[in-house]
């Protein structure tokens, strides 16, 4: 790989001032309870081996700080993107923005994505220095790419280069405080992504936000994965137009078919999403909702939507991305043995 190493350096000094850290203010025994495993051997601890907090990290001595994760600015006033995970604690907690020029701000959570890996908070600054978004529609295998962050929350300003190396990726997420939660539409790199990194910037060679760092397969090598920047777009939007985040609801537990399935469950279709209950405590669909208002039942099939397939390649999370509140769906759905047609209107996700 060619790289410009003068072109590197110049992005990397446009793009550092954007970069920011964020901390959670908690007692010292809750943030114990919540350091990723890996971070631990990098956090000193005194003769009782009680973990010391770096000094930088401590506005006050009453105040307890750990390092959540990292985040960039894409307002002057103050708007800064991270993961939803990052901002993900228990309502007592407090979350501390510190920009590169260690400047602390309380931050303000604006809205949380309950699609997306993506949150949006809010500092009391102006005049701050922002990264310019990209289009992650426009991505290719092979792009070079920085990730920048706050590595492991200890080694600040971390920066790594490496490639696109996986477009449309979907994985599974089980944070330790929050639901596990499916992540669809990932772009994979393999530049490196450590804890503390999350909620950094992905950025091209023009100097622009692609994509924002979000997970990492820790059984594996070099394989990291980022939300893209297109989604977060969406999110900003929303934001100025209506306070919040707003995303359609549709109001069903499922399964996405396939091959496996079609025999395991001895099922006439290899395609489609099965309304079925996850566990015997859920509703397969829930009441009042827009599928419950629509008519579907447990064990229907939903074959088709507007007339596209229903599959692992397009899933109703896919379709929910896609569309807006108010938006109408047209449903072509199996049940004992027949196939009808109905229509939902999509309400917003509370």
């Amino acid at each position: 790989m060619l790289i410009n190493e003068k072109l590197i350096i110049k992005i990397i000094k446009q793009s550092l001032p954007a970069v920011v850290s964020i901390t959670i203010t908690e007692h010292l025994k809750n943030i114990e309870k919540e350091i990723p495993r890996e971070i631990l051997p990098f956090i000193p601890k005194n003769k009782k081996g009680k973990l010391q907090i770096p000094k930088t990290l401590i506005p006050n001595k009453s105040e307890n700080h750990y390092m959540s994760g990292s985040g960039f600015i894409v307002g002057s006033d103050g708007l800064i993107l991270t993961n939803k995970h990052i901002v993900f604690y228990n309502k007592n907690t407090e979350y501390t923005v510190i920009t590169n020029d260690s400047k602390k701000y309380k931050a303000k959570i604006l809205s949380r994505d309950p699609i997306n890996d993506v949150a949006i908070l809010k500092i009391d600054a102006n005049n701050l220095k922002t990264l310019p978004l990209g289009d992650s529609s426009k991505l290719e295998l092979g792009q070079t790419v920085l990730t920048i962050g706050n590595a492991l929350g200890v080694f600040e300003n971390t920066v790594s280069l490496g490639i696109i190396s996986g477009l449309s990726r979907s994985i599974y997420t089980n944070e330790k405080n929050m639901p596990p939660q499916e992540l669809r539409g990932l772009i994979q790199t393999d530049a490196a992504i450590n804890p503390g990194n999350s909620g950094g910037p992905l950025i091209n060679l023009k100097g622009e936000v692609i994509g924002i760092n979000s997970a990492m397969v820790s059984q594996a090598e070099n394989i990291g994965f980022a939300i893209p920047i297109n989604a977060a777009r969406r999110d900003l939007e929303d934001i100025k137009k209506y306070g919040k985040i707003r995303r359609p609801f549709l109001g069903i537990h499922y399964l996405t078919l396939n091959d496996i399935l079609k025999e395991k469950l001895n099922l006439p279709f290899n395609y489609g999403a099965l309304i079925t209950k996850e566990t015997k405590h859920d509703e397969a669909v829930i009441p009042q909702s827009p599928a419950y208002n629509a008519g579907l039942k447990e064990n229907d099939i939903i074959l088709e939507c507007n007339n596209k397939q229903i599959n692992e390649k397009y899933s109703i999370l896919d379709i929910l991305e896609e569309k807006n509140v108010g938006d109408i769906l047209e449903f072509l759905v199996w049940r004992n043995n027949k196939k009808f047609k109905t229509k939902v209107k999509l309400s917003e996700r509370k």
